[in-house]
């Protein structure tokens, strides 16, 4: 069974889902994915709500929280490289295609971070375009700007 809660963070509103003792889903509020009828807020939801408290708060960089992903193996492979990139850096669409084993699918990293569907967790806003332009985002590019910043600043933002 899926539980789901959703919370307020600055400037977004996340929703948390956990199956199974995983986190499975952190989307933004705009995702329809988020509409999911709200069940109960287990300790491990809680937990994950926490530790995203603790990240806007720039108290947190790394999560420690037990994530399963659902996509094909190309989509886990762009994720774990997105998961790699460290607090307050970025990485090119392409950088990230390269590191999943396929220099010429750009564009397919952009599809597999589209399709990811644990945000911030799994930081997909911190891929950008080979110019450094903020590119899609599904949060919307004015909270991926945000999120960007906020690492940037090392979390003291107001």
């Amino acid at each position: 069974m899926r539980d789901v809660w959703g919370y307020s963070f600055p400037k977004v509103g996340l929703t948390v889902a956990e199956e199974d003792g995983f986190i499975t889903g952190i989307f933004f509020d705009s995702d329809s994915r988020a509409a999911a009828p709200r069940t109960e807020e287990t300790p491990l939801i809680k937990r994950a709500a926490e530790q995203l408290y603790e990240y806007f708060k720039g108290e947190r960089r790394i999560f420690d929280l037990p994530v399963k992903p659902a996509g094909t193996e190309f989509q886990k492979k762009v994720w774990g490289a997105v998961s790699r990139i460290p607090y307050g850096e970025t990485r090119t669409y392409k950088e990230i295609a390269i590191e999943a084993g396929n220099a010429l699918a750009s564009r397919a990293v952009g599809m597999a971070n589209h399709h990811n569907h644990i945000v911030i967790v799994i930081p997909c806003h911190r891929v950008i375009g080979h110019n450094g332009a903020l590119t899609g985002y599904g949060g919307g590019l004015d909270v991926k700007k945000y999120l960007l910043e906020l690492e940037k600043a090392g979390g003291r933002m107001e």
